[in-house]
């Protein structure tokens, strides 16, 4: 007997399976949610609001890439950057239906999830809504929101994970 049931995947593929999905699941929710709250609540009138010396809420829509990279390139370019995500998400899924270990799926949930958020934006409203704002003085890193931090946190942790696991590459 295999183990295997519908799908041809394991009891312990499917749970890492079941796993990534719920993650990417709560990071859609949190990213939308959060993302409402601030575009509908807090941001109207728009404004700067300071919350310690070096974070503040602003309103920006990033109608490019990372970090309004190509956003006045194309008029189709909403539409070619939800194709590229929903390929990168595609491929992730793939990934994670093949993942070995239950971090991997952690990892992959998220950044599924922070990618499937700011494509949920880019099919609403043609652009992504950033807000937190993140600076040293007067040097601020790009606005960014929920879904950017889960695939910032999720990248990060597969590159970690690349780097120091031990695994036999015979």
């Amino acid at each position: 007997m295999s183990g295997q049931g519908s799908g041809g995947l394991d009891a312990g593929a499917r749970r890492r399976l079941a796993l990534g999905l719920a993650i990417a699941v709560m990071v859609v929710a949190l990213d939308q949610a959060v993302k409402g709250w601030v575009v509908t609540v807090v941001m109207q009138p728009p404004r700067t609001i300071e919350l310690t010396s070096f974070l503040n809420l602003v309103m920006t829509w990033n109608h490019g890439i990372s970090f309004g990279l190509f956003a006045g390139e194309v008029q189709a370019m909403p539409i070619i950057l939800i194709g590229v995500a929903a390929a990168v998400v595609l491929l992730l899924l793939v990934w994670l239906i093949r993942a070995d270990r239950m971090i991997a799926a952690v990892w992959l949930g998220a950044v599924i999830g922070g990618a499937v958020g700011n494509v949920v934006d880019r099919v609403r409203v043609g652009a992504v809504a950033d807000f937190i704002d993140v600076h040293v003085g007067a040097w601020h890193w790009p606005a960014f929101n929920v879904a950017d931090s889960a695939i910032t946190v999720g990248v990060t942790l597969i590159v970690i994970d690349g780097l120091f696991s031990r695994r036999d590459l015979s």
